[in-house]
């Protein structure tokens, strides 16, 4: 095996983690798309969902162009018509023209990376894809306030927090434009199903946000 886990490794940990999920995650991301994350993304922009995974995000965001990338090859069969589907690193350079982008959006991906080589090398190439004014959205578990908890998962190589990737999107050439260290909950990996009525609250009430986020939201302009 190369040091990137094999194709068939990467669909084993999808399937043990999201499979008995599967539809309660993508009610989950209608609701975190349509009631706050749609409000970033312009209509008619073209947005490419890193680490796409099973198409949550990219196939229910309303835009002109959209795009998944993955090295998970069950993620093909999983997005939706009017995605374009790269499977490849991402630390290796994108099939996409400079200044092609308006968004690129994450969750829940740097930390798998290898290294911080790697994620040098995708941030790189989000800024090279993206126009002037384009942005990065970045959301993750933030170490500060996790631990240990971090570590559960096998393929987490990478601890990030607010503060590190906000440096990390400054040095490459990005102005951060919103920053929250608390923003989601941890994980939806271990079996747990909030009421969809509760997501929408939680959303619409940001004071609560520093009580139960254990995930940082960072937001980069180009």
């Amino acid at each position: 095996m190369s040091q990137i886990a094999s194709s068939e490794e990467l669909r084993r940990e999808y399937d043990l983690r999201f499979s008995a999920m599967q539809e309660y995650r993508a009610q989950v991301w209608k609701v975190l798309t349509g009631s706050f994350f749609q409000k970033f993304i312009p209509e008619t922009a073209a947005v490419l969902d890193l680490g796409c995974g099973w198409g949550e995000f990219i196939n229910q965001i309303r835009a002109g162009a959209k795009y998944g990338m993955d090295l998970n090859p069950a993620s093909r069969s999983k997005l939706a018509s009017g995605v374009t589907f790269f499977e490849q690193d991402c630390s290796a350079r994108w099939p996409l023209e400079d200044a092609s982008l308006d968004v690129v959006f994450t969750s829940n991906f740097f930390e798998h990376l290898l290294n911080k080589e790697m994620l040098r090398a995708t941030i790189s190439e989000a800024h090279r894809c993206l126009r002037h004014g384009g942005k990065i959205i970045a959301l993750g578990p933030n170490i500060r306030f996790l631990a240990g908890t971090y570590w559960d998962f096998w393929d987490h190589h990478v601890a990030l927090t607010d503060r590190s990737l906000s440096e990390l999107l400054r040095l490459a050439g990005f102005r951060i434009e919103r920053c929250y260290p608390r923003f989601l909950p941890y994980t939806m990996a271990q079996g747990s199903r909030p009421p969809l009525a509760f997501i929408r609250m939680y959303l619409k009430i940001p004071l609560v946000w520093p009580v139960l986020g254990r995930q940082f939201l960072v937001i980069g302009e180009k």
